[in-house]
């Protein structure tokens, strides 16, 4: 009796879960064809919006502009080498016994 039960019972959420999951998918093919329509059904411009409304790629006007984000990635990139390479650094100059104890 209590093993149908488990079944019953998981047979209902894998129900619900697989209408959950339907019900996400079918706003996601909606939104993404609401936002085909808005760009002209262009793929690569929808592609290209997405990405300049989350920063990823940015509109500059002038030379300056351009150079000013890239000298900020670029201090980024050095920030995070200065980090990482003294723990690289550590770890492939540990002694051989202790490589040897593992």
């Amino acid at each position: 009796m209590e093993a149908n039960n488990r079944k019953g019972n998981a047979r209902v959420m894998l129900i619900m879960m697989a209408g959950l999951g339907g019900i996400i998918g079918v706003w996601a093919v909606s939104t993404l064809f609401f936002a085909l329509s808005q760009n002209n059904w262009q793929v690569t411009e929808l592609l290209r919006s997405y990405l300049v409304a989350t920063g990823a790629i940015g509109e500059f006007q002038t030379l300056v502009d351009f150079y000013s984000y890239i000298k900020g990635v670029e201090y980024i990139i050095c920030l995070a080498f200065l980090v990482a390479f003294p723990a690289f650094f550590k770890y492939i100059n540990r002694p051989t016994e202790a490589v040897a104890n593992r």
